[in-house]
């Protein structure tokens, strides 16, 4: 049986050469699992870092019970991992963030609160903490997709996000579509989402993996993406079946 179906809540964190922040992340996680609003476990995606980030997590997850991990034979990129994240869950929610800390995981509980009454509920950055170009590489970038999408969506860059496990799922993630979740998400038969502030903090250890040409040039291409896929997406319910 997959480990993550014993928990209502599974933290789906994709690491790409973090190993500076591994320790740390395994204190924090550690310390708010007690504390979270449900019942919850830590699912590491290593999308094939090069650096020691794979034996950290290996190491973190041997000595901390609630924490699994999984990894790719090679990077795929963060939508890959968020993807492999949600296939690899069994918990009746599932939540995602960063593992660079610049959001805090108690701030899931602000999600989670109200979680039984939408998809998804997503976090907005509050006083963010990243330069000024890269403010304006944002609002610029969740401009020109809320034009494309008409989505209403503020912030989809806040990488802390809580969903139903089983709309995740069928979710048509792929390449660059992690920027596109409320999006997706509004596209399934009574689909919605809420947007609740968190708090945001400066990187204090790693690198950045965005740069201007994957936070601007990328998403510009990917919102056509979504124009195409649109009107195509398939909706359905099983009304019938003795599968079962």
């Amino acid at each position: 049986m997959n480990k993550t179906a014993g928990y209502r809540f599974t933290i789906i964190v994709p690491v790409f050469n973090e190993e500076d922040n591994m320790y740390t992340l395994e204190k924090r996680l550690s310390a708010f699992l007690p504390e979270c609003r449900e019942k919850a476990c830590v699912l590491f995606v290593n999308d094939g870092s090069t650096d020691a980030s794979a034996e950290r997590i290996r190491e973190v997850c041997s000595r901390n019970p609630d924490f699994f991990h999984i990894g790719f034979v090679r990077n795929a990129g963060l939508s890959a991992a968020l993807k492999a994240g949600i296939d690899y869950t069994e918990s009746e929610y599932l939540g995602y963030m960063d593992a660079d800390l610049q959001t805090a995981p108690e701030d899931f509980n602000l999600l989670l609160e109200h979680i039984a009454d939408y998809t998804m509920v997503t976090g907005i950055r509050a006083n963010r903490k990243d330069t000024l170009f890269k403010r304006f590489q944002s609002k610029f970038a969740n401009g020109f997709r809320r034009m494309m999408t008409h989505d209403g969506a503020t912030d989809t860059g806040c990488p802390l996000k809580v969903l139903h496990t089983d709309a995740a799922k069928r979710l048509p993630l792929f390449k660059g579509m992690h920027r596109f979740l409320p999006a997706l998400v509004l596209l399934q038969d009574g689909g919605c989402y809420k947007q609740v502030a968190v708090r945001h903090f400066p990187r204090t250890a790693g690198k950045s993996k965005f740069h201007l040409w994957n936070r601007l040039a990328g998403p510009f291409a990917d919102c056509f993406a979504y124009r195409w896929m649109k009107p195509r997406y398939i909706n359905y319910k099983v009304g019938e079946t003795d599968l079962v």
